[in-house]
């Protein structure tokens, strides 16, 4: 039902607002068929692939569809073949390229002599950020566009499309659903209007009334958008860092949440917290490292979920201990000075002198032992950094 009720005109599009909302430039573009490359950027279920079909519909350009998982190269010179008459004969031509990110650097490069010269017209859709997943070559040459996850109330405004169109929805299906059940369907759906109608479709089949314990039974759990090597696991670690950083246990644990409870592996978490513990607390509490320590090492012994809880104490202990960043910073100044200065040598006092070659050469000569003799004068730097002050 996902697919048969996709919109084919922008009227029946809800969401993206500011993207196709009356005199955007997308918008413009559509309804003027005076469309230039661009990526389609956004999560699952936000209306990339919708948004092409609307182009399809409108357009009055050759539009061709193809999945970067089942396509390649072969597919793409014919596509340009074909694209090339088109030219020829004064029509565009537009490749919309469903995850444009599981292509290679290889077959990317492929597409941008034709991109250039505009004998293709490119629209790509990525649920990942195109800054990494995209040539840069090839990006420049695009205008990127960023869907947002939907809202509960879009996704309710679908759903109720949905229920009554006779054609394509629910509508002569005769569906008994009141108002709190579609936004329950709405909620678990997490932004992906997809989702929310497969869960309608597949109540809808079970029982002619469907209730909040039917669409439960439906959906065993909310689906939690986290992609473990997606872009969507750095920015919700970046959350959790940030927040323990600014003193917010109540929000680190909500993004250590959203990290377990989508499957995060509880050590990259214990791992993280353990650098947190040096970078962030450092100096001002040495404790945090020896707990962070002892952490990793419970959820390595026990792992989930039980470590759940030795991960949530130590994440709201660091949010809560002092922070200093002068252990990261004095590092950093140290290690500008040995790129900047490259391998001075180590100054003959401070050398060890294992054999006599190495004394006859002074190798520890004149070296000041501190717990036997006065070394407070004496000096640890190469001549070049004398004085010098990291901490």
């Amino acid at each position: 039902m996902a697919d048969r009720m996709r919109p084919q005109k922008l009227e029946d599009f809800f969401g993206q607002e500011e993207l196709v909302g009356s005199n955007s430039l997308l918008r413009t573009a559509i309804e003027t068929d005076s469309l230039f490359s661009m990526v389609l950027w956004g999560p699952p279920g936000s209306g990339k692939t919708t948004l092409a079909a609307i182009i399809a519909k409108q357009t009055h350009s050759d539009f061709i569809k193809m999945s970067a998982v089942e396509s390649g190269v072969k597919e793409l010179r014919q596509i340009v073949e074909r694209a090339g008459q088109n030219q020829r004969l004064g029509t565009k031509t537009i490749l919309f390229i469903d995850e444009i990110h599981r292509w290679n650097k290889s077959q990317q490069d492929g597409l941008l002599p034709h991109v250039e010269k505009g004998t293709i017209i490119l629209i790509g859709a990525t649920t990942e950020n195109p800054s990494f997943e995209v040539n840069s070559a090839l990006i420049s040459r695009m205008r990127v566009f960023v869907l947002h996850r939907l809202s509960e109330e879009h996704i309710a405004q679908i759903l109720e499309r949905a229920l009554k169109d006779k054609t394509h929805g629910v509508g002569n299906e005769k569906i008994k659903i009141d108002e709190a059940t579609i936004h329950l369907i709405a909620n678990l759906a997490n932004g992906d209007a997809r989702s929310a109608l497969n869960i309608l479709e597949i109540c809808s089949k079970q029982s002619k009334t469907v209730t909040p314990e039917l669409v439960k039974k439906a959906i065993q759990k909310a689906h939690l958008m986290y992609d473990r090597a997606g872009e969507e696991h750095y920015n919700i670690i970046s959350a959790l860092h940030k927040s323990m950083r600014g003193g917010d246990p109540n929000a680190a644990l909500y993004w250590l949440a959203r990290m377990l409870e989508a499957g995060e592996d509880p050590i990259y978490i214990a791992r993280r917290c353990l650098r947190f513990a040096a970078e962030d607390v450092g100096l001002a509490d040495p404790f945090a490292l020896v707990l962070a320590n002892s952490v990793f090492d419970a959820c390595s012994k026990i792992g989930m979920p039980e470590c759940n809880v030795h991960l949530s104490e130590l994440v709201i202990y660091l949010s809560k201990t002092k922070k200093s960043v002068a252990a990261y910073l004095a590092y950093h100044k140290a290690k500008d000075d040995v790129e900047k200065f490259g391998n001075l040598p180590v100054p003959l006092h401070i050398r060890n002198a294992p054999t006599k070659l190495m004394k006859d050469l002074n190798y520890g000569k004149g070296y000041k032992y501190t717990p036997l003799e006065d070394s407070s004068n004496q000096e640890y730097f190469p001549e070049e950094l004398k004085g010098k002050h990291y901490l």
